[in-house]
């Protein structure tokens, strides 16, 4: 019989991956602070669960996909949390791209229960999620690493294991990084674009088609043809990453002098009530700075 896999967070991205594992078989046991998603997950065939605590004491292995690192560490360790449900044995993969010194302190505590810890956060925003298309990255042991590779393959199709405990989260940092600097550039070009008169369509399709080519560009057509930026990655979730991008660089001494410049316009969006906006959507300040509006 198929492991039976515990998922707390169904959020954007933790919604269609609790899909996933029902499509792929596995019997399914949900929690998350919205009921909606919960009762949608149900209604698919999942159980539900009253708290963390409850979904450890059913599950082989636990699955958290959560929007910062105050938001695991409560869940993992706190009243009716993980700890308190969890069994000597068990498997707790966290795929939220949170603090990797957060994850390897989660990891230490469960470690005295018995229980093994892998950091995977992923990359491929909210199509990833729902095409099981996911980039997985994964810190932990080996062994516990192809223990849980059956169920990241319902997730994912780059799986890929980085190291220790934390690896999986410094690289999802790195990830971050790339994809908040090229949007950026993005929108600074389609910008410059708009106000030349070029028709912004033909324009993606002229830069897709060369070494500006990339999957943000890729994914993020949609959104910059119809001037619309609906989420799929939000702003103020990237705005997160980007200040634990920097305090870990902080911590270590690499100097992000890019990574800094665009993570004031985010903050920007954020000041201006935008924060909930598809990350991409980075370009709608760039355009006010240029006079330009999505219209003209």
């Amino acid at each position: 019989m198929a492991q039976v896999v515990g998922f707390i967070g169904l959020g954007i991205m933790g919604r269609p991956m609790a899909k996933n594992l029902l499509k792929a078989g596995y019997p399914l046991v949900v929690h998350s602070r919205s009921q909606g998603p919960v009762q949608e997950l149900v209604g698919a065939g999942a159980k539900a669960a009253s708290s963390p605590r409850d979904v450890a004491a059913q599950s082989d292995v636990v699955i958290t996909m959560l929007p910062n690192s105050p938001d695991v560490e409560l869940v993992a360790l706190g009243k009716d949390g993980l700890i308190e449900g969890v069994k000597r044995g068990q498997l707790f993969a966290d795929m939220s791209t949170i603090s990797p010194l957060v994850s390897q302190t989660v990891g230490q505590a469960l470690s005295a229960k018995g229980v093994r810890m892998l950091d995977a956060p992923v990359s491929g925003g909210e199509k990833g999620a729902i095409d099981a298309a996911l980039s997985i990255m994964v810190g932990g042991e080996k062994a516990d690493f192809d223990a849980a590779l059956p169920v990241f393959q319902a997730l994912g199709k780059t799986i890929t294991h980085l190291g220790p405990l934390g690896a999986g989260g410094f690289t999802k940092l790195a990830n971050q990084i790339i994809v908040a600097v090229n949007l950026t550039a993005l929108g600074e070009a389609l910008t410059l674009a708009r106000k030349a008169g070029l028709d912004r369509a033909l324009t993606l399709k002229a830069l897709g088609g060369g070494l500006a080519g990339s999957k943000c560009l890729e994914q993020k057509t949609a959104n910059y043809v119809a001037g619309t930026y609906n989420p799929g990655f939000k702003i103020d979730l990237h705005f997160k990453d980007l200040g634990l991008i920097m305090e870990s660089s902080r911590a270590l001494g690499v100097p992000l002098p890019t990574t800094a410049v665009v993570q004031e316009l985010f903050n920007a969006m954020r000041v201006k009530g935008k924060g909930g906006l598809d990350h991409s959507g980075v370009i709608t300040l760039l355009e006010e700075l240029a006079g330009v509006s999505e219209q003209s």
